[in-house]
């Protein structure tokens, strides 16, 4: 536990290496600036602060839950966490029934874009139209931040709550995939050239239905597919100024055989 005198003292004044921004000066003026006083405590120990008040609003993302029980069940007397601000319209506003302020952008000074709410209709209705229109079945998400972390500045990406609050039917579930190179180094190694892609082929033709626990699937991370789907569109349309409306997938269900 460090005040922030002692943070200081150990770490400095150090910018984010990213966004030029001290984010604990940053925050102590957007809190001033209401007219409130600030004192800041860094811990990695979330019932450190009933220490310092038993009423807590806790604005972490994928932990919350954990957070908001270790702080219940520790004496705190009010918790709230960002998602449970904005569930209902306030005098007309926009809301998030299911996430709240989880996942929204600061648009002005003065308003914010909330994470997308009730979009299921959305992306069964473009379905169907591009159905009706082609007559293939396409599978269609609706995506926000990528799950990965930065290898560089170590930031963990996903700001959001989940990576895709809606999509198509076809898009449940996780990859089924066997490891190629670790067919070729085990169960045909003894084969080379045309021989060795024939077998392998074969394999995956072949393949269960479900690969999990087994050792030709290792090392295949097998995460949701909107996850990963999500995360390919996030970093191929990115955050900036390219004014990317949709990214369209091809190949990305074939495999080896195709």
């Amino acid at each position: 536990v460090l005040t922030e005198a002692e943070f200081r003292e150990h770490f400095g004044y150090k910018k984010h290496r990213f966004t030029g921004i001290d984010y604990i000066d940053y925050y102590r003026e957007l809190i001033e600036a209401e007219g409130a006083t600030c004192e800041v405590i860094f811990s990695n120990n979330p019932k450190t602060i009933l220490t310092y008040t038993k009423h807590v609003l806790t604005s972490d993302i994928h932990s919350r839950f954990r957070t908001k029980r270790i702080l219940s069940t520790n004496g705190a007397e009010t918790v709230y966490g960002l998602d449970d601000i904005l569930t209902t319209s306030i005098n007309g506003s926009g809301f998030n029934e299911t996430y709240g302020l989880l996942g929204s952008n600061k648009a002005t000074e003065n308003t914010l874009k909330l994470f997308p709410n009730n979009c299921q209709p959305i992306v069964d209705g473009i379905q169907a139209k591009l159905k009706e229109l082609t007559g293939k079945t396409i599978e269609v998400m609706v995506y926000g931040d990528g799950a990965f972390k930065d290898p560089v500045g170590k930031i963990w990406e996903l700001a959001d709550p989940v990576v895709s609050p809606a999509y198509t039917i076809g898009l449940e579930g996780t990859p089924n995939e066997v490891k190629l190179k670790y067919l070729a180094d085990n169960n045909f190694s003894h084969l080379r050239g045309e021989d060795l892609k024939q077998s392998i082929s074969e394999y995956i033709q072949n393949k269960k239905e479900d690969l999990v626990g087994t050792m030709e699937a290792q090392g295949t991370t097998p995460r949701r597919l909107t996850d990963l789907i999500g995360s390919l569109s996030d970093l191929t349309s990115g955050s900036g100024d390219k004014g990317t409306p949709i990214v369209y997938i091809q190949g990305y269900f074939d495999n080896y055989t195709k």
